[in-house]
């Protein structure tokens, strides 16, 4: 061969070397700079490479990972996985992405989605597996919550639904004019759906017993002339829909009868905690039609609240009410307590109206390990 031909020769296999170089670190760049794990490991399952990526999400270094057997983050139920990639991969062929589980250095149990491809050498022989790794707990988590409260939503929906045929049964029953007939309905719907508001707000985590009575008497107008004081409390679900029921009812008799429906009348909402229960001994007649479980109370601590409204006394007005006896007495006087295992007392008078409820703080409150009910007063409606 000429001088020259070898010199060529030679240059050109300096450039392919140093282009395979080039290439070489690239690909380490790309492999360490990925946020997957990018693993590989010879035809026996022994980890061959290890990337950053890697350590992160299984939490052992390179050189603890190294040499070992990816056996180490399988799960026990799980290790036949291994025996069928490795099956698939000496007969050359991809194992595309699945989702599955893996063990950490730390022993938790993590989903990941995996990708496992065949490793060849200059000959084209099989020697190993590429596996890339993706961390999908956060997505599963994600799909979880989303499960629990789909379903969470079903229940409500149908306890709604419950509620509503409940309404209008009991509505029809005090009802003689079709149109006074929708116009309840409609009201009393719209209650439902204010407290259901308020309860996806939270993601059904409950809802603060001031942003209710705000949320149910403000259609109402009069905040000037209604005062709330007790202290800060969350309400479970079950307390909202009835408190709500029991608050609209309140409200709509108070606008046309009392003193939301006057300039000198006062509604005044007060609650607090007491210790020591008290028996209810009532027995659920009503509220199983609402779509509610009653709480029998059965020791700890009485949740109390007390509704009362003084205006001027009208012409019209009866010591006895019995005119005024419909729906939201059934409300106020059994479905309300009773789906709250406790007991309620309902006055009236010429210029006043005093409503009081009595039921176990565990049917009421979310439950909060070690924290008690705030004692802070709340404030008042329109401050």
């Amino acid at each position: 061969m000429p001088m020259s031909e070898m010199v060529a020769a030679t240059v050109d296999i300096a450039n392919n070397q140093k282009h395979d170089a080039t290439a070489d670190a690239r690909l380490a760049a790309i492999v360490d700079s990925s946020f997957d794990a990018i693993i590989s490991k010879d035809l026996t399952s022994i980890i061959t490479s290890w990337n950053l990526a890697a350590e992160r999400m299984f939490g052992y270094t390179a050189e603890e990972a190294v040499g070992q057997s990816i056996l180490m983050l399988i799960p026990d139920h799980l290790k036949s996985e291994e025996t069928e990639i490795i099956s698939k991969v000496r007969g050359g062929h991809r194992v595309a992405s699945y989702e599955t589980t893996r063990r950490r250095k730390d022993g938790v149990l993590i989903s990941v989605s995996l990708t496992v491809s065949p490793i060849k050498n200059a000959n084209g022989e099989i020697v190993g597996a590429s596996k890339i790794a993706r961390d999908i707990s956060a997505a599963k988590e994600s799909e979880r919550r989303i499960r629990l409260l789909m379903r969470e939503v079903n229940h409500r929906v149908k306890n709604q639904f419950a509620v509503i045929l409940s309404m209008v049964r009991e509505t029809s029953k005090r009802s003689t004019d079709p149109l006074e007939f929708e116009e309840l309905i409609r009201a009393r719907i719209m209650a439902l759906s204010r407290s259901h508001d308020l309860l996806v707000t939270s993601e059904w985590a409950g809802a603060s017993l001031f942003d209710l009575i705000q949320e149910h008497l403000k259609p109402f107008g009069r905040e000037e002339q209604i005062l709330l004081s007790g202290p800060v409390l969350t309400l479970q679900s079950n307390a909202v829909q009835n408190l709500g029921m029991a608050f609209h009812e309140l409200g709509t008799n108070s606008s046309k009868y009392g003193a939301l429906g006057s300039e000198d009348g006062q509604v005044k909402i007060t609650w607090t905690i007491s210790s020591g229960a008290q028996e209810s001994g009532a027995q659920d007649l009503g509220a199983k039609d609402f779509g509610t479980n009653s709480v029998a109370a059965s020791g700890g601590r009485d949740f109390q609240l007390c509704w009362t409204e003084t205006s001027t006394p009208r012409p019209d007005d009866k010591a006895d009410e019995s005119a005024r006896k419909g729906f939201g007495t059934v409300v106020l006087q059994r479905v309300a307590p009773q789906s709250l295992g406790g007991s309620a007392q309902l006055e009236r008078s010429p210029g006043r109206l005093s409503w009081r409820l009595n039921a176990p703080l565990a049917s009421i409150i979310v439950p909060q390990a070690g924290v008690d009910a705030d004692d802070d007063a709340a404030p008042g409606f329109g401050r």
